[in-house]
């Protein structure tokens, strides 16, 4: 991937959820909800305060989050479809 984001942007990648079956009704790709996991792949230099002194990001590259539905940009790189959006769309850290 050849993207930096900038100020307190990130880019995530969502990840793949299990498929549940239920009986033998087949859902199709464009019906299924949007994986609410990602992994952060790049984080930005940090926000910068109105006095001047940047704070850095609290998540980093390799962290896996929680995302909103409907939050950020999606993009296409590569070949692979990438989420960038601000650090405080995040919803949370999954340890």
């Amino acid at each position: 991937m050849k993207i930096k984001p900038i100020k307190d942007n990130i880019v995530v990648k969502r990840l793949d959820e299990d498929e549940k079956k239920v009986g033998s009704i087949i859902i199709p790709d464009s019906a299924k909800e949007k994986p609410l996991t990602a992994e952060v792949v790049a984080v930005g230099s940090g926000r910068t305060l109105k006095d001047g002194k940047k704070v850095a990001l609290e998540v980093k590259v390799g962290d896996k989050v929680l995302v909103g539905k409907y939050s950020g940009s999606e993009v296409k790189l590569d070949g692979n479809e990438y989420l960038i959006l601000k650090e405080d769309e995040v919803l949370g850290i999954v340890e």
